[in-house]
């Protein structure tokens, strides 16, 4: 617990991360051109769908990080609620826009891959449509930090908006099995074990590893903006009060003739 709270320290974690974010960002870089390359020019194509099923390299990952950043999102609005952590509140509001773009590109990615498989980019699947809400949810969290200007206010009305929101985090995942849907069932992490085979699933993994990789380095990157901005936010409030007794002994004085 003693770690927990050294790390969670604003100052701690501004230093523990500017090591951190180099490496990290390495790991992206290398993990999408390798899991790009082995897409591009070593997974066969499938038998079925052809060239197209390269799509599945940008769209599946997209969606997995679609919800791990929702995942993220959702535990900082607790800590914000129980222990109004300004770290927690920083986290909080840096992972809406990535969460929004991720969810962004596996809808646009779908679209592409559907067009070819189901002949239409759009049919109001459950996977689809749940996945079309995450995005609405997304964006209207981000319009809600930028709506209140107090951030310990906006934090506890983002916090109580994501925790409502969270009920469509299971309906995106298991949509394909309590409905009956054009989109395929869960091919990788299932009770059975992957039915993918190994020279299409180690790219994918590889695929995965890079957005992930990418998620942590641009959400720590966002983290430390949002905590620099509020300590700025906060010296220049400090500065304003401090100034004002000085200037009211700088009006001129007004005389009554």
């Amino acid at each position: 617990m003693s770690i927990v709270t050294t790390y969670a320290n604003p100052t701690n974690f501004l230093r523990l991360t500017g090591r951190l974010l180099p490496w990290l960002a390495s790991v992206a870089a290398l993990a999408l051109a390798v899991g790009l390359y082995l897409a591009l020019f070593v997974a066969p194509a499938d038998y079925q769908q052809g060239e197209t099923v390269r799509i599945m390299y940008i769209h599946v990952p997209a969606a997995w990080v679609s919800l791990l950043a929702y995942l993220v999102m959702t535990a900082a609005a607790l800590a914000t609620l129980v222990w109004r952590h300004p770290l927690a509140e920083a986290a909080q509001k840096a992972a809406a826009p990535l969460g929004a773009a991720f969810t962004f590109i596996c809808l646009v990615t779908g679209s592409l891959w559907g067009k070819p498989m189901w002949g239409t980019y759009w049919v109001w699947d459950a996977r689809l449509t749940s996945e079309l809400v995450l995005l609405l949810i997304y964006l209207g969290l981000v319009a809600l930090w930028q709506t209140i200007e107090e951030p310990g206010r906006a934090a506890r009305a983002a916090s109580i908006m994501t925790l409502v929101g969270f009920i469509n985090i299971p309906i995106v995942k298991f949509s394909v099995d309590w409905w009956n849907t054009l989109h395929q069932p869960a091919s990788v992490f299932r009770m059975g074990g992957p039915t993918i085979a190994a020279s299409m699933l180690w790219p994918l993994l590889v695929m995965a590893v890079g957005y992930t990789a990418l998620f942590a380095t641009l959400h720590l990157m966002a983290t430390r903006n949002e905590v620099l901005r509020r300590r700025v936010r906060r010296l220049t409030m400090l500065v304003a009060a401090g100034a004002q007794p000085s200037v009211a002994r700088m009006r001129p004085l007004r005389v009554s003739p």
